[in-house]
């Protein structure tokens, strides 16, 4: 068996101990459920585990409910590890045991529900509740895949002083939205009925409530986000967000190759060199790449020179690359490239 991490047995201790004190305490177990995806054959549904407040409801509250925090006690949290449940959805059922975080991801097989919008079930001991699941047709050809911070909502992520103090002291109603996003989504959707959006973000499951009721409250379609747990794992100290977003993308071409995605992101970290990666690695599961630019300033505090990105175009790409300082100016460009696009693919059948 491989060693464990040392920060990461220290991070199970301290858990260990907190969960037994919180039990005294009658705190109860308590899952909350993420929206998860499902195609033809497979589904994957998302929760975790945690202890919640005896006098609290047992299960988690929706993103309306959820009450106002600032952002660093969302970070609080009593993680249940090891814990078994049961999902069902549809004609599909597995059991699974929650990680050391008290995460939950699983992969069931064919569950024979048709496209749209459905819920699973998960089970621990008496404890059963609801989580929503899109099935995603087989014949969608169109997704979208949008990061987050800076993309949809505006963190200044590439500042790190200002990104702090906007992540965990700053209360989720100051946060604003990038113009012109939610409508650019909504629009691109609306002309690609069934089509799934992936909120695709090397953010925190901690902030899953307040990133849900924040897309809610500006508009955003709905759809699953894929988040990543903060803390040491059993080989590192710290998670790698860039390592997330690719293993995420190649898993989401694997599980949906008829979709070519629209991605999403912005220029303050990684985004365009990842997303050109993995569109030159699979050119026939993009369709478009759409870039927010920051501005200079931005740049200037994130890399410390304008980020220049002529360098990461050394292979060809079979598709259009757009920029634009907000989703305004991305929805016009990507509607056109979409609508070429879609045009090129129709002669080629012909």
């Amino acid at each position: 068996m491989a060693k464990v991490h040392p920060a990461a047995r220290a991070e199970d201790a301290l858990n260990a101990v907190v969960a037994r004190r919180l039990r005294k305490r009658g705190w109860q177990r308590q899952v909350l459920p993420y929206i998860g995806y499902a195609g033809e054959g497979f589904a994957r549904v998302l929760a975790r585990v945690v202890l919640g407040r005896d006098g609290q409801p047992t299960t988690a509250p929706s993103a309306e409910e959820a009450p106002i925090r600032r952002g660093f006690k969302v970070f609080f949290t009593a993680p249940l590890a090891e814990v078994d449940v049961v999902v069902r959805f549809g004609s599909a059922s597995a059991t699974a045991t929650t990680d050391r975080g008290g995460y939950l991801d699983v992969e069931l097989g064919a569950h024979g529900l048709d496209p749209g919008w459905h819920t699973a079930t998960i089970g621990v001991g008496d404890l059963v509740v609801e989580a929503p699941v899109q099935v995603v047709s087989p014949q969608t050809r169109f997704g979208i895949v949008s990061d987050v911070d800076d993309t949809c909502l505006v963190t200044a992520l590439p500042r790190p002083m200002i990104a702090a103090w906007n992540s965990f002291v700053l209360e989720e109603t100051a946060r604003k939205v990038v113009p012109g996003m939610p409508a650019m989504y909504r629009s691109l959707l609306a002309a690609h009925p069934g089509a799934p959006i992936i909120y695709l973000s090397t953010g925190a499951w901690n902030t899953q409530p307040i990133l849900t009721r924040f897309l809610r409250r500006h508009g955003f379609p709905s759809g699953p986000a894929l988040l990543t747990d903060w803390g040491p794992t059993d080989d590192s100290i710290f998670r790698s967000g860039q390592a997330h977003k690719r293993e995420s993308l190649r898993r989401l071409a694997r599980e949906f190759p008829h979709i070519q995605w629209l991605l999403v992101g912005d220029d303050g970290q990684h985004d365009p060199v990842i997303y050109e990666e993995f569109a030159v690695e699979h050119p026939d599961n993009v369709s478009c790449i759409a870039i927010r630019q920051l501005t200079v300033t931005q740049q200037l505090l994130s890399h410390g020179h304008p980020l220049v990105r002529d360098e990461l175009r050394g292979r060809p790409l079979r598709m259009m690359v757009c920029e634009g300082p907000d989703g305004f100016t991305l929805h016009r460009l990507v509607r056109r490239v979409l609508a070429d696009f879609g045009s090129a693919r129709s002669d080629a059948g012909a």
